[in-house]
């Protein structure tokens, strides 16, 4: 697709490498509920493709990652098809690269953090208006800030409902990375190399563990029983001789 047109968001699987982009940028890539049945469909597809190995999440032009979603839709179609989206996202079992491409706002900085590195260009800033449109915000959506973030940022950016610009983003911890935006694709393309010279299956079971961990949810036999598992495995034989 042109990326220069707006449409449904768009899946491209390269090998080991599959890429969800968002394709609204003359909307600043908006996410519609239209969208949120193809986005579910491209998670599992991608999910079930047993050579793919990272996803990364992008979106179209230069201005905007995604100004979340669709202001007009909030009262009549903000259910739960949009949380499933983020959940399935967060849960992944393979790890995910959003590169910010742009600013991102409301419901799209919700969507980042569902991504385990998050890279963002300079100039770019961070805006969740929740508050402001009297909003109350959807529980995995504060969860995830304040495991993200910590209890102190999540407090400024949803109670005060302003605006924090790319070094902040950076400082705070929503943002792995910060960089020029001409560099955002070598540095994206640097982290997926990193990622793909890992061991896919403890790159998986560690993920899965650290969001439990994070969430409060973790349970000590079975994360001291994936540990031993890995000391016995083939994969860490064969790497470590």
């Amino acid at each position: 697709m042109n990326q220069d047109t707006d449409g449904a968001p768009a899946l491209d699987i390269d090998g080991p490498v599959a890429r969800l982009r968002l394709c609204r940028p003359r909307q600043h890539n908006r996410l519609d509920p239209a969208d949120l049945p193809v986005m579910l469909d491209h998670l599992d597809r991608v999910a079930r493709d047993p050579g793919a190995r990272v996803l990364i999440l992008t979106g179209s032009g230069r201005q905007t990652f995604s100004s979340g979603y669709t202001l007009a839709a909030i009262r009549s179609q903000l259910d739960d098809r949009f949380e499933r989206v983020l959940d399935t996202l967060e849960q992944l079992p393979l790890p995910t690269i959003c590169a910010l491409n742009g600013s991102v706002y409301g419901g799209a900085t919700d969507l980042a953090l569902c991504c385990d590195i998050r890279i963002g260009v300079r100039g770019s800033r961070l805006f969740m208006p929740a508050a402001k449109f009297g909003l109350h915000y959807y529980p995995g959506g504060l969860r995830r800030y304040v495991a993200n973030l910590g209890l102190p940022a999540a407090k400024k950016l949803f109670l005060t409902a302003r605006a924090i610009h790319a070094d902040e983003m950076l400082r705070i911890g929503f943002l792995t990375e910060l960089v020029e935006p001409t560099e955002l694709e070598a540095a994206v393309d640097s982290y997926a190399h990193s990622l793909l010279e890992c061991a896919p299956g403890v790159v998986a079971s560690m993920k899965q563990a650290l969001n439990q961990v994070a969430a409060g949810q973790a349970d000590a036999a079975q994360l001291r029983a994936a540990y031993e598992a890995s000391l016995r495995s083939e994969e860490l034989a064969r790497r470590v001789g």
